[in-house]
């Protein structure tokens, strides 16, 4: 693609501003910033990614997949604003997930152990990981308020704090699992995906192409159930004092 090329598809970009100033959504400031942010991280990523690629070591690798593994549990921690330590959780959720999720591939011998596959693919289990942690994050302390009575009667009936949780556990990590369990519903029937779209606008096989998707969608779902089940398996703990009493915390 050209600058040209790239430069006319601002035009998109220009009918969403157009919309914002007409509805006065007060957006267009917001617009144009993620558009330079788009552009330089983009552009910055994309030449860090080729020398990547043409090094082959595998240290740089390590650091890109820390990297946003770093990133994705700061923004998903967001959600869980006033939980003790809601960044450290996410962490360890999304890092988990990422680690059992690559190891699986690789020791499978799904993909091949280089850069070019590594890092696109752990971009996708991170970013979606990321997802289904702030998702999850959020609702667990939803549900906390909202069932707050509920589980205060199970304790008081001597119920232990696991299982006073239960149905607020199984409601967070549902609702974390769901962007992708619907994304997987209407896969080829309402969207293409990136990954089969990339291929195919390169030129590969079409069904070749809705194989990698596959694999793509399987590792998802399992990677973002394992995120969200971590997430509030060690996030619940944090509303109760050692006493066994609910504190619901301010989001």
């Amino acid at each position: 693609m050209s600058y040209l090329s790239l430069g006319l598809a601002l035009g998109f970009v220009g009918l969403a501003a157009i919309v914002s100033r007409y509805q006065e959504l007060g957006l267009e400031k917001d617009l144009a910033i993620g558009v330079i942010r788009a552009f330089i991280q983009l552009t910055i990523v994309g030449y860090i990614l080729s020398y990547v690629f043409a090094s082959h070591n595998q240290i740089f690798i390590v650091l890109m997949i820390s990297l946003m593994i770093g990133v994705a549990a700061h923004n998903a921690a967001k959600r869980g604003k006033g939980v003790p330590q809601a960044q450290s959780i996410v962490l360890i959720g999304i890092a988990f997930s990422e680690g059992i999720t690559l190891l699986l591939l690789l020791a499978l011998r799904i993909i091949p152990a280089t850069a070019q596959y590594i890092i696109p693919l752990s971009g996708m289990i991170v970013g979606n990981s990321m997802i289904a942690a702030g998702v999850t994050m959020n609702r667990l302390t939803s549900e906390f308020k909202l069932r707050r009575g509920e589980v205060e009667l199970a304790l008081s009936l001597g119920a232990p704090p696991k299982k006073a949780a239960l149905p607020v556990i199984q409601s967070a990590v549902k609702a974390g699992m769901i962007p992708t369990v619907d994304s997987m519903k209407t896969v080829g029937l309402v969207q293409l995906p990136g990954m089969m779209t990339g291929q195919i606008l390169a030129g590969a096989d079409p069904i070749q192409a809705v194989r990698y998707q596959i694999m793509v969608m399987f590792m998802i779902s399992g990677a973002s159930a394992l995120t969200s089940l971590i997430v509030v398996l060690l996030g619940y703990t944090r509303y109760f004092t050692p006493h066994a009493q609910l504190v619901v915390h301010d989001s």
